[in-house]
Formats: C-alpha cells, structure tokens, sequence
C-alpha cells in the first residue's frame, strides 16, 4: 500500500468520524449515520489494500 492510498484512507476515517460526532452532537441521526458508513468505507479500502500487499509480498 502507498503512502499516498495509506493517507487518503486515513483521511476519509477522519471525516468520517468528525462527521459521526457532529451527528451526535447535533441530535442529527443522518450526518451521524453518514460519519460511520465514511468510516466503514475507508477501512474496507484499507483491508483491501493490504490483501494486494499480501498478494505482492
């Protein structure tokens, strides 16, 4: 996995994150929701780019 694809992934987990707690501060089940389908997003890319590097390596 690059460097690059390492801090995207990073990135989108943050917002996503920062997304859910503005959900839940602001009674908003919607952004809330769309903070945790960001994160679970961003980790299935990082799963995914670690089988490639399992695959490569």
């Amino acid at each position: 996995m690059s460097i690059a694809d390492k801090a995207k992934n990073k990135a989108e987990e943050l917002a996503g994150k920062a997304k859910e707690a503005a959900g839940k501060a602001t009674d908003d089940r919607d952004l809330e929701n769309e903070g945790r389908g960001e994160q679970a997003k961003s980790n299935l890319k990082d799963a995914g780019e670690k089988v490639k590097d399992a695959f490569r390596g």
